[in-house]
């Protein structure tokens, strides 16, 4: 995987051009630089080019930027996925206050990731957290740059209302969302 990580930036399509621009010239940097930028909310969900221009970036945006980045530059074995795992506060800190005050010990969350040579590599943030995701995935499929907007919500909800069928859990789907959103919230502060 070592060889991947300096594997230089030499397109001159979009994603690569901004990154080059800010002097950043190989996929290791990149990575680098994406981890290091605040955990938010873009403008447009959908559209990982504002990562860059907004300086922010979800787990979503910032890994599909460098999906389509390496897909650019025609860098191998790098692949973006979509996951859910059982979000609590071992693994994602600062939603255990919200999942408490419902009394739930997690939520099924959907996340995006890389997989470079079948590694998950995960950007979202510099974590502090106790356990990664990555031990907690009960779902995942590859997915395109293109599908982190619509494809993702409509996976989830649908992923969402199945468990809500199965599990015991006294809440509608409208609850569970709406607890799934105060924890997003309170990630982002």
């Amino acid at each position: 995987m070592d060889k991947l990580f300096s594997y230089p930036i030499t397109s001159k399509q979009e994603q690569s051009s901004e990154l080059l621009r800010l002097d950043i010239s190989n996929f290791g940097d990149a990575i680098t630089y994406l981890k290091k930028l605040p955990y938010g909310r873009n403008s447009h969900r959908g559209d990982y080019t504002l990562v860059l221009k907004e300086q922010k970036g979800t787990c979503s945006t910032k890994h599909a930027f460098l999906a389509a980045m390496a897909k650019e530059n025609n860098i191998p074995d790098v692949k973006l996925f979509l996951g859910f795992y059982k979000m609590s506060e071992i693994n994602t800190q600062g939603v255990g206050i919200i999942l408490d005050k419902w009394d739930l010990s997690y939520i099924p969350e959907a996340h995006c990731y890389l997989k470079i040579n079948e590694t998950i590599v995960d950007i979202t943030k510099e974590s502090t957290n106790k356990e990664s995701f990555s031990h907690s995935i009960i779902y995942e499929e590859e997915i395109k740059p293109s599908q982190i907007n619509h494809y993702k919500v409509e996976k989830h909800q649908s992923y969402l209302k199945k468990w809500l069928l199965e599990t015991s859990i006294p809440y509608s789907f409208k609850d569970i969302w709406k607890i799934r959103e105060a924890c997003i919230d309170n990630l982002s502060q």
